[in-house]
């Protein structure tokens, strides 16, 4: 029932917006055909929405529900004091004191609530001490102040990594970058990210046994391709004498089935050796068949 009290709160304000909204003949249209697809899909119409709820008015109540509650605005003095504590916090972080640290930067948003860049440090904070949760909330809470904050989007990205949250951490590194194009932190944590994905996506085909008659996992050839870390890896391999010789062996015919097989096993333990040489992250996280648990860098020092 809940299910379709949603749907037809969302087909009732689909058809206000044909009613009231400026909209053009295509869009139109678009909207309709949306509508029709929902009653037909869940056998629902406008009139059964619940009564006294308004969907736009719950969405906006959604998209404010972390900003502070703070309503007056601080005081000169009180923002003075709040800097000299954000200040005093920063030299604490430096010298890995960070509930000493975390205790500056709470009182200093306890006198000025409405600054962005107390949150986002705390959050930087809460993320060294292994509290992802809570960074995740203050960076949301930075951005409700400021949601042109590129650091708070790339600590809310951090907090993300940490938590194996790697399409989460990919689209925050975006928004990001999108504020800072030339940030090299922020392009070496995307490209971190979609390395993750690519070896999530791998250990994620093997559990769910999704795999080709021969029995090897069926992959995305376009996605390993485009890796750049993997397309490297592959280069110096087979740049690599001894490599070259070994696949030579594989692919003559004047080698016998038996001894052909041998070369085949010797030929994936050095590509196993070799992979691990160069990346060990990754074949740790195959081998524990989900991705690993990084450690990155916070992206980038406090305000």
């Amino acid at each position: 029932m809940a299910v379709k009290g949603l749907v037809a709160a969302i087909v009732q304000f689909l058809t206000q917006q044909l009613e009231d909204g400026d909209i053009t003949a295509d869009s139109r249209e678009s909207l309709e055909v949306a509508i029709q697809c929902l009653e037909s899909a869940y056998n629902v119409q406008a009139s059964d929405a619940p009564p006294d709820f308004d969907l736009q008015d719950t969405y906006k109540s959604f998209v404010n529900y972390n900003k502070p509650a703070h309503i007056q605005p601080a005081t000169a003095e009180a923002k003075a004091e709040a800097e000299r504590l954000k200040n005093e916090g920063n030299m604490l972080v430096k010298a890995d004191k960070y509930q000493e640290a975390l205790n500056n930067y709470t009182k200093a948003i306890q006198l000025d609530g409405h600054n962005a860049v107390y949150y986002c440090n705390r959050a930087a904070v809460y993320t060294k001490m292994g509290n992802h949760q809570q960074a995740i909330k203050d960076c949301h809470s930075a951005l409700a102040i400021d949601p042109t904050y590129s650091k708070a989007y790339g600590r809310l990205g951090l907090a993300y990594t940490s938590l194996q949250k790697y399409k989460d951490a990919k689209e925050c590194y975006q928004k990001a970058l999108e504020m800072e194009p030339d940030n090299e932190s922020y392009k070496y944590n995307m490209t971190l990210m979609e390395e993750k994905l690519t070896q999530q996506g791998v250990c994620n085909m093997v559990l769910s046994g999704n795999t080709t008659s021969e029995g090897l996992p069926e992959m995305d050839l376009t996605s390993l391709l485009s890796n750049p870390t993997l397309m490297n890896m592959a280069r110096q391999m087979l740049s690599d004498p001894a490599m070259q010789s070994m696949m030579t062996n594989l692919m003559s015919g004047n080698v016998d089935q038996g001894r052909r097989m041998d070369a085949l096993i010797e030929a994936g333990q050095q590509l196993a050796q070799q992979m691990h040489n160069a990346n060990p992250d990754l074949i740790e996280s195959l081998r524990r068949q989900m991705g690993g648990n990084p450690n990155d860098p916070d992206p980038s020092q406090q305000n």
